[in-house]
């Protein structure tokens, strides 16, 4: 029995957000409920009023480059206000500490090889209509978390499902 493919979550984040902290239960709750079927593809919409975002962001796609691009998100938003207060000593810092090449990840965010994917991502943001974060985008709906995160999920769910 061959099941339905799910639709792309594309989950717009900002690694200085303490919204997109408390959105990894949903992210995670989604992948409980899904398993592999469900593809979660993170998207950079990195805000002016946060300092180290856009760093942020370009680490987060050198920890991908290196295959470990979620553990180190979840790292880096569970503790941003050390980002706040550490900015780019804090996100090599995290790379040791997962084990990335931290070496290799300073040298990324000095060359900034990963900006052009950044802007990208920002730029369709604003395309679209993202206007902060969280937001989602489930089979063609955006859905703006961060606003509020209650009944968020219940709704990407049902999405999901065909909904």
């Amino acid at each position: 029995m061959s099941e339905t493919p799910l639709p792309i979550v594309e989950y717009w984040c900002e690694l200085q957000c303490p919204d997109c902290t408390a959105a990894l239960d949903d992210i995670r709750a989604l992948r409980a409920a899904f398993g592999d079927r469900l593809e979660i593809v993170l998207r950079h919409f990195p805000l002016e009023k946060h300092k180290h975002a856009f760093a942020a962001a370009q680490a987060a796609e050198e920890a991908f480059a290196q295959g470990m691009g979620w553990p180190y998100v979840e790292a880096v938003l569970a503790r941003t206000e050390e980002l706040a207060t550490g900015g780019e000593q804090f996100l090599v810092r995290v790379a040791g500490e997962l084990g990335l090449d931290a070496e290799e990840m300073d040298t990324a965010l000095i060359d900034g090889r990963h900006i052009l994917v950044v802007d990208a991502d920002q730029a369709e943001g604003k395309a679209i209509g993202v206007t902060g974060t969280p937001t989602y985008v489930v089979a063609g709906q955006r859905l703006d978390g961060g606003r509020s995160q209650e009944g968020l999920r219940a709704r990407i769910t049902e999405l999901l499902s065909g909904g």
